[in-house]
């Protein structure tokens, strides 16, 4: 990690920095928003480059919108779980190809949606709003894991000759066309994610990993053992207009130095938004000054 001034931080002055403390200020527990944001991150944290410039991994995550049913149904009949009881999380549970051939959840559905890659999807995810056909709607978020390693499908098809980039999209057209090998390919996967009812308004992001909501364009997923979680980020993106983000969430795949995944929304343009995300650009961390 490099020391770097405020300066080598291009566009730093034209950030919103109101909008970044927003983002902070669920996390930080501070009650009193300061007169001047930028002011206030300048004078207690430093900026330090976490891996060489244009080295850091950007991709983006979302919250999926999707019709369902509380019944399982010819249209709806890919459950989602909860977490099972006596679940012990010291210790890696079922691997996911076991939990399908043994029907290990049986009982647990939440809820049931159309088809076998949105229920993954929205499980790699960490969270999803249903949409019921019996009425109303359903906030799902992460519960809790089988303990196994999240290995990607995407990278999996590239192994099979499917054509890069493999964006979300891409793996639903081919999931569409081959039938009869979409559960072969979900347990390249062996993690397995189980999820919980939440009662969120409409307006606020899902929960992220540290118990508060997380905010579309300002929450950055990081690996919490690089980056503390709760501190400001600027993320440099390409195609993206760099901006200061908060480190509040964690992911599977979101490992090692220099990972960040950027929460884009919830629905279908999120969806577009976060499958598009696949660059290296440029991370600093601002320490708290102690």
């Amino acid at each position: 990690m490099r020391p770097v001034s405020w300066a080598e931080l291009d566009g730093w002055s034209a950030d919103d920095h109101a909008a970044a403390w927003a983002a902070f200020s669920l996390t930080a527990d501070a009650p009193v928003a300061p007169s001047d944001p930028r002011a206030f991150f300048e004078e207690n944290f430093d900026p330090v480059e976490v891996v060489p410039a244009g080295t850091a991994h950007f991709t983006g995550y979302y919250e999926p919108e999707l019709p369902s049913s509380r019944q399982r149904s010819a249209a709806f009949s890919h459950p989602l779980y909860s977490t099972p009881p006596g679940l012990d999380l010291s210790q890696p549970w079922h691997a996911r190809a076991e939990i399908v051939a043994g029907d290990l959840l049986s009982g647990h559905e939440i809820a049931y949606v159309e088809t076998a890659i949105e229920a993954f999807l929205a499980q790699v995810q960490g969270s999803v709003r249903l949409r019921l056909a019996e009425g109303g709607s359903l906030r799902l978020g992460f519960a809790a894991k089988n303990g196994h390693p999240y290995r990607s499908i995407g990278a999996e098809l590239a192994r099979r000759g499917v054509a890069a980039p493999i964006t979300p999209d891409v793996i639903r057209r081919w999931c569409a066309e081959n039938p009869g090998q979409v559960q072969d390919l979900l347990n390249h996967n062996p993690s397995f994610v189980f999820l919980q009812v939440l009662d969120l308004p409409a307006d606020s992001g899902p929960i992220g990993a540290m118990g508060r909501p997380v905010t579309a364009g300002r929450s950055l997923a990081v690996d919490p053992d690089v980056i503390p979680l709760g501190s400001p980020v600027w993320a440099d993106c390409p195609g993206r207009t760099p901006r200061l983000m908060v480190a509040q969430d964690i992911g599977s795949a979101i490992k090692g130095p220099g990972r960040g995944d950027i929460f884009c929304g919830a629905g279908p343009e999120a969806g577009a938004e976060a499958g598009a995300i696949n660059d290296h650009g440029r991370m600093i961390w601002l320490r708290r000054r102690a």
